[in-house]
């Protein structure tokens, strides 16, 4: 079972997926926002730890990729999301987005489009 990542670890998480492969370095130009070397290099040991990258040695540097897919990190970011914070119901959640004025009724109809097409 894949720890839950902090907002840090998230951000070089997406630098890697962008990255697909690479060094230290070559994530630091894969970041929304810059972040010191040494900061990146900790948070990047730590998403090997947690079993998000896998590294080898290449030279006298590592090598660092992903292990899982931001694909299967997204379905299980988002189904605890929606778990924690709406009570388990996708409902609830499209609601929020509504209430909070982030859907337009188009959207809501190309949603719904979307669910009627899924289901042929």
């Amino acid at each position: 079972m894949l720890e839950k990542l902090t907002q840090q670890e998230e951000e070089a998480m997406q630098a890697v997926w962008r990255a697909g492969e690479g060094n230290v370095k070559t994530f630091l130009d894969y970041l929304d926002e810059p972040l010191p070397y040494t900061t990146l290099a900790s948070t990047i040991k730590n998403l090997e730890k947690k079993g998000y990258i896998t590294s080898r040695l290449v030279g006298n540097a590592y090598v660092y990729k992903p292990a899982i897919e931001a694909e299967e990190y997204k379905k299980k970011f988002m189904n605890g999301f929606v778990k924690e914070y709406f009570d388990n119901s996708y409902k609830q959640l499209v609601n929020f987005f509504v209430t909070e004025k982030k859907l337009s009724t188009q959207e809501l109809k190309d949603i719904l489009k979307m669910i009627e097409e899924g289901k042929e």
